[in-house]
């Protein structure tokens, strides 16, 4: 049963460029293309065979930003979340208050976290 708050959320990257494909009325050789990668690779893509790494996730949800949510989290990934200016100068004037080992600290803990969102 799908989950109304994660709507696709047991979807694999393969029915995510699926459905895509068929909102957008694009072939694979038209992703290709735009994305600039031999239509073998989005072929495999299709085919459950592989996933895109970051640069190219990057560019197909450049090119198809309506389907960012969902192709990152078809790959295991959830998209980062909005920073509205309140809450990145209540974080900056946070970090700025924490001593020089608490900020070497805070940014090992933060590169980590992003890094585990990706690929």
């Amino acid at each position: 049963m799908e989950n109304p708050d994660r709507p696709n959320a047991d979807e694999t990257f393969a029915q995510a460029l699926a459905a895509l494909k068929d909102k957008h009325g694009v072939t694979e050789p038209n992703i290709a293309k735009r994305i600039g990668v031999h239509v073998s690779t989005v072929n495999n893509w299709a085919n459950g065979k592989a996933t895109p790494r970051r640069p190219l996730m990057d560019a197909l949800v450049t090119q198809f930003p309506d389907f960012k949510e969902r192709l990152l989290a078809s790959v295991g990934r959830k998209a980062p979340g909005p920073v509205s200016p309140d809450i990145e100068a209540e974080l900056i004037k946070d970090f700025r208050e924490l001593t020089a080992e608490q900020q070497r600290t805070t940014r090992i803990q933060v590169k980590a976290l992003r890094e585990s969102n990706q690929p």
